[in-house]
């Protein structure tokens, strides 16, 4: 059983306005009004709600944010995005031309509220575009056609600079974010996936996220995903230069629909369960209590977290609190910092069937995608290791799990698991046929890379 509550609290009043509008969202809140529409949804569940009494057993909680609609692109929150494009060497030719293309699309769908800057790098790392207004789009664009490919890759100075651009103008009331496009390996300057990851961290505590967008089959892929995994932004895999434009637009989709920002996630557990590591995420447990940092949330998108548990042994027919969960978040729609809070509780059975029957299958699906994604990432070091069967085996395993999690949703009728069960079970065997091909296993490794950061920040593109 799980219990879900909203608060909406004031920030500091600046203006009498913005106290109204606080003050008219706490009375639309009591009294049932659609403002309700505009808070995120906090869902907290167990795989078992029902354990066995009489013995310790391992549990998952799960932990889902759900964004709300954002039904106008006049009412969303301003974008502060610095665009930093690799035109090293590499890029030349048909690379350059659709990364072009791709970043004058990008430009084409923000407002003259939007900040803009356009950071360019091969050997030397170039402003091409000052952070600015997006209003003079013009002059925006022919800089970008006038650029041309040379030279090496100082990636992670290329990064650092779109940070400083975004800084100018950085704001908590608006979506600050690196986009980085590189099809190549750094060279120049700091190179390695822990070098990349600390940059991301410094930035997301300043509240700048980080997507990586890999182009082609040269470029770095744990040094791309651990840059954009811990800097709260998407990472996506380009096989084709084709395919760019289409990739910018959908990080683009997310990038204009963020409706919340700055989350502090806080479970407190009861002093009879025990906190055994979180799947598929990062964040700091502390005996009883376990913090989860968040980025942002967008438009209607579910965001969740999986805690792994042992509970202490119970007596049959009775209840007993799991965890009190609280979240507070910074509502770009309303202007406010809002928390929700839910309490959850077990319950103890002698009845195999009764306890089978209470079984969430649709958090136990969600619990089985990120273990097996775990999985997959140990299948990824292990074909690394030259044990190329060990690999396959970890990937038909993943494989059969999902599609017994599948079987079981779709007779129960829970269907809104199924595609990205479907999809990751597919993933999951074609990688076990495929990887004993040496010359096939590049272009693999970054598909698995892809597709392990995509299931585990629940990304909104990426296939």
């Amino acid at each position: 059983m799980s219990v879900t509550s909203i608060h909406p609290t004031m920030k500091p009043a600046t203006s009498a306005c913005r106290m109204f509008t606080g003050s008219w969202l706490i009375f639309g809140l009591l009294f049932g009004s659609n403002l309700h529409a505009e808070q995120v949804q906090l869902d907290v569940r167990l795989v078992n709600p029902t354990i066995k009494s009489g013995a310790k057993h391992t549990n998952y909680l799960r932990v889902a944010l759900t964004g709300f609609d954002m039904p106008s692109d006049k009412d969303r929150p301003p974008v502060n995005v610095a665009l930093v494009l690799d035109r090293s060497g590499s890029m030349s030719g048909e690379k350059i031309a659709r990364a072009k293309e791709a970043a004058i699309t990008a430009i084409n769908r923000l407002s003259d509220q939007d900040i803009v800057s356009v950071i360019l790098y091969d050997s030397n790392v170039e402003v091409l575009v000052p952070a600015t207004k997006a209003s003079d789009r013009e002059s925006i664009k022919a800089a970008i056609r006038s650029v041309q490919a040379n030279g090496s890759t100082a990636l992670f100075a290329g990064v650092s600079k779109g940070a400083a651009e975004v800084r100018k103008f950085l704001a908590d009331d608006q979506v600050n974010r690196v986009i980085l496009l590189s099809d190549g390996l750094a060279n120049v300057g700091p190179k390695s996936p822990q070098d990349l990851e600390s940059l991301g961290r410094s930035l997301i505590k300043e509240g700048i996220s980080v997507s990586t967008l890999g182009l082609g089959l040269n470029y770095n892929e744990d040094l791309m995903v651990a840059l954009a995994s811990v800097g709260g932004g998407n990472h996506a895999f380009i096989e084709q230069a084709d395919d760019l434009v289409a990739v910018f637009n959908q990080e683009f989709d997310g990038l204009l629909s963020v409706v919340a920002n700055e989350f502090e996630i806080n479970i407190d557990l009861d002093p009879s369960v025990r906190p055994v590591r979180l799947i598929g995420s990062e964040g700091d447990i502390d005996g009883q209590s376990v913090h989860i940092p968040l980025a942002q949330l967008y438009a209607k998108q579910e965001r969740y977290f999986i805690l792994e548990t042992e509970i202490d042994a119970g007596e049959a027919d009775t209840t007993r609190p799991v965890a009190d969960v609280a979240v507070k978040y910074r509502n770009l729609k309303t202007e406010t910092m809002d928390k929700l809070t839910s309490h959850v509780e077990v319950r103890f059975s002698d009845s195999d069937a009764e306890i089978e029957k209470a079984r969430d299958l649709e958090i136990l699906a969600y619990c089985t995608l990120q273990v097996t994604t775990e999985r997959n990432r140990r299948a990824t070091a292990l074909r690394d290791a030259g044990q190329v069967q060990e690999a396959q085996k970890l990937l038909r395993q993943n494989a059969d799990e999902l599609s017994v999690v599948r079987l079981q949703c779709a007779d129960a009728g829970v269907d809104v698991v199924l595609p990205e069960l479907s999809q990751v079970e597919k993933s999951n065997s074609v990688q076990a046929e495929s990887i004993i091909d040496v010359k096939k296993w590049g272009m693999l490794r970054k598909g698995m890379r892809a597709m392990q950061n995509r299931v585990e920040q629940q990304q909104t593109y990426g296939e």
